[in-house]
Parts: C-alpha cells; sequence; structure tokens
C-alpha cells in the first residue's frame, strides 16, 4: 500500500511542475532561507574542517570599487554587473548590467552606453508602483527590494515612496548586496523581503542617505560576513569608529576583492576597497 501511494504522490508532483510557467523566475535562496527560518541568526557558510586550497574560477567572484557607490561584481561566468552607475565612473571593461538609484544624479544616469545589456532602475516611472526586478543572467540571479527616500528637491521632509532599490546579487552560493542610497532605517519586513547577505555594500556619509550609527544599526542587523563601504570617502573614519570589537577592520591590498563561500571571514570584516 505503501509504494503505489508514493508513485501517485510522485506523479502528481511532476504534474504540478509540469503546469507551472516556463518563465517562472528563480527561488531565492537567500530570502527562502530567511522565510524558513524568521527567528534564527544568520551565519555564513564557513567550512572548518576543509583544507582550503587554491579557489576553483567556478566558485570566485570578483569585486571592485569603481567609485562612490559603483562597484562591479564579476561573477565566475564573466558576467559583469555595474552597481549605482551614473557614467561618471566606469568600469575597465563594459558591463552586462548596470543597476541604477534616483535619489540624485551621482547614482544614476538616463543615457547609458547602448552595449550595456540590461539597465535596471530602482525606481518605477509609473506613479504609485515601485520597481521589481528578478532577472537571471547566466550564473547571476538579480532581485531587488524597494525602500523609500527624502525627496530633497520637494522641500518640508516630503519622502518619495520606493525610490531606492537595494538590489541583491545572487551567484555562486554568495548573497551580495548593495544599499543603494539608504535613506531610512530597515522595516522587519524589509529584513525579511532581503534575506540573507554574506556580503554588504554600505553607503557611509553621515548625513546624505543616515548616519553613522543608524547605519551600523543596519550592519549589524544584516550580520553579513563582509562589509564593503562606499559613497563618500570623507566620512569612512566616522562610520568605522560606530562599530565595536565584534566587527575586525581591515584594508583591501588589492584593487580587486575575490570572493567565495570558502573565504568569507569568520568575524564579521568592514574591508575598505581600493580607492575609498
Amino acid at each position: 500500500m505503501f509504494m503505489p501511494a508514493l508513485i501517485a504522490m510522485l506523479f502528481s508532483a511532476v504534474s504540478v511542475a509540469a503546469q507551472e510557467p516556463p518563465d517562472r523566475p528563480p527561488v531565492s535562496q537567500c530570502q527562502a532561507i530567511a522565510q524558513a527560518l524568521p527567528r534564527v541568526t544568520f551565519a555564513s557558510f564557513k567550512p572548518t574542517d576543509v583544507k582550503k586550497a587554491q579557489l576553483s574560477d567556478r566558485e570566485e567572484v570578483k569585486i571592485q570599487y569603481i567609485g562612490h557607490s559603483t562597484y562591479t561584481i564579476e561573477s565566475p561566468e564573466g558576467v559583469v554587473i555595474a552597481t549605482d552607475y551614473n557614467g561618471v565612473y566606469r568600469p575597465p571593461v563594459m558591463p552586462t548590467v548596470a543597476t541604477m538609484n534616483n535619489a540624485h544624479t551621482t547614482h544614476y544616469t538616463l543615457s547609458p552606453e547602448p552595449e550595456i545589456k540590461y539597465v535596471l532602475h530602482g525606481w518605477s516611472d509609473v506613479p504609485g508602483d515601485k520597481a521589481v526586478h528578478k532577472l537571471e543572467v547566466g550564473d547571476v540571479y538579480i532581485r531587488n527590494v524597494t525602500s523609500d527616500i527624502r525627496n530633497r528637491w520637494g522641500g518640508g521632509g516630503l519622502l518619495t515612496k520606493d525610490g531606492n532599490s537595494i538590489f541583491i546579487f545572487e551567484v555562486a552560493g554568495l548573497c551580495i548586496g548593495h544599499l543603494g542610497h539608504l535613506h531610512y532605517e530597515l522595516t522587519e519586513t524589509q529584513y525579511a523581503e532581503i534575506g540573507r547577505l554574506d556580503v554588504l555594500m554600505v553607503p557611509v556619509d553621515g548625513g546624505l542617505t543616515m548616519g553613522a550609527d543608524s547605519m551600523s544599526r543596519i550592519v549589524k542587523r544584516l550580520r553579513s560576513a563582509l562589509i564593503l563601504p562606499m559613497h563618500q570617502p570623507s566620512a569612512l573614519e566616522r562610520f568605522l569608529v560606530a562599530f565595536g570589537p565584534q566587527f575586525k577592520i581591515a584594508y583591501a591590498s588589492d584593487p580587486v576583492i575575490r570572493v567565495s563561500m570558502r573565504n568569507l571571514p569568520k568575524q564579521p570584516q568592514i574591508l575598505v576597497p581600493q580607492g575609498m
């Protein structure tokens, strides 16, 4: 009796899967873990029994700071992403994907190079809507979580709903998050939508986005293994002193930061990239 029932269940599962639309976006591994275990503290995978060998090209992600809030992320298959691309700080190679935010002109351009295959706005051009991105490019899955921004041109402390996007890049088992031009502390819903982040790109400036204390609370809550600052180098020291001894502070010795699941730091680390 057990085997026929099991076979029937398997055929039923196959039938349901066959009915699902073929263009359904992939499941976010970073988000799925957060939704399944809402009360746990996330920890990055850190093998203790594995002898660290030379990293395989298939598991290594290359990250480079270009300027302001622009980082490039290069996947093992060669997909190059430029974050908060404004056309001024240009990567050494043409990116496949450019993500942008419209807090002000230093975080986007309306005239990107036509060779950039995918241009993802962090805002919606339709009033009342928000940007939704669920895009698979090669070996990278890109999604976003929106947040409000202060309307610096409207005066009176007005805000623009969903004017910023936190872009999340899932590649080689890593969850990499770029906070964009974040103006407000995150809500519980936003934390759940973000999920686990192994690598976090954080704006530091002490006023244009958020103060060092507020930003440090977000960083501590997300519990990423590797934190990469960006935005305003002049505010870097104020940002660094906001963290306690549980965070290690290091300075990159090479322009290209090579990251994999194997070499994530065991202690949360703020790594200051060259050029910041």
